[in-house]
């Protein structure tokens, strides 16, 4: 094995251990919010949470982790991953979901909704209390699959 075909495989396991690291924590979060909540959250549940600072704090962990999960996935473990196998990855990114699809890695229009949830997070998480709650629900489902495609990446 070359040096850069080792510097592929290092790069890849720092980044597969980042994205670890965010859904560990998600999950976490989520786990001590399950302690006292049932989900997917109702109104009345998300106006409990949001009168107390650590329920909220909780939620806002979720919310972070999975914008870290979803960012650092998509701008740095998919990459260096097809470079670890040494695939080309000078290309759109497009191409380079279409290439984990066709690897049985990813659903490209699933990834899609991943990055529509956290676009959604960025412009409308404070915003509203209803978009609040979606989003919270929609991570705490999309969850176990963003697990599966960490677990595809590891082999």
């Amino acid at each position: 094995m070359g040096s850069s075909a080792l510097i592929y495989q290092e790069k890849f396991k720092a980044h597969l251990s980042e994205s670890l690291m965010h859904i560990k924590r998600l999950n976490n979060a989520i786990a001590a919010l399950e302690k006292k909540y049932t989900f997917p959250l109702v109104l009345s549940e998300f106006k409990e949470i949001v009168n107390c600072d650590q329920d909220l704090a909780f939620v806002d962990q979720v919310i972070y982790r999975f914008s870290k999960l979803q960012d650092s996935m998509g701008a740095k473990l998919f990459k260096s991953y097809l470079l670890a196998q040494g695939e080309n990855v000078d290309k759109p990114f497009l191409d380079i979901l279409n290439q984990l699809e066709k690897l049985h890695i990813l659903d490209v229009d699933e990834w899609f909704e991943f990055r529509d949830i956290r676009n959604s997070i960025s412009h409308h998480y404070e915003d509203d209390v209803n978009v609040a709650i979606d989003l919270v629900n929609m991570i705490y489902k999309s969850r176990n699959d963003l697990e599966r495609i960490l677990k595809a990446l590891q082999g």
